[in-house]
């Protein structure tokens, strides 16, 4: 199963997400903050992870840098990020920073399974080519 970890510091939001990736028979982990997300991939190793940007102690930048530096064996799992921030340049610098997708607030449900359905799409193919080999 599928595991997704979601990193949010609006509980209702989260909450929110949370509940529709049951619905949708996924298992689910999460965080309030950054700092709180990073110790769950860490421990956790979720398959994806959907992460708010503007949060405190960690934001969700700060968080996939970090990841990237000194976590380099997680820097492959799918990143989503979600923000109120909805403007061309702040898309564009989270997918330069190594965001799989973006997702901006509020939500649409229905757009965000199909993200999350494509990158679990991706994920088994790799799976799948990996064994090939």
């Amino acid at each position: 199963m599928t595991t997704i970890l979601c990193i949010d510091d609006e509980a209702e939001i989260r909450g929110l997400i949370i509940e529709e990736l049951a619905e949708a028979g996924f298992a689910t982990l999460e965080a309030a903050n950054g700092r709180e997300g990073l110790e769950l991939l860490v421990t956790k190793w979720p398959d994806i992870v959907i992460c708010d940007i503007t949060m405190p102690e960690m934001d969700g930048h700060q968080l996939l840098a970090e990841i990237q530096i000194n976590y380099p064996e997680l820097s492959n799992v799918p990143f989503i990020f979600l923000t109120a921030m909805t403007d061309k340049q702040n898309i564009v610098t989270g997918l330069r920073a190594g965001a799989a997708d973006y997702l901006t607030k509020p939500i649409d449900f229905e757009i965000l399974l199909a993200k999350v359905e494509g990158c679990v799409a991706r994920i088994e193919s790799d799976i799948r080519n990996h064994r090939a080999f």
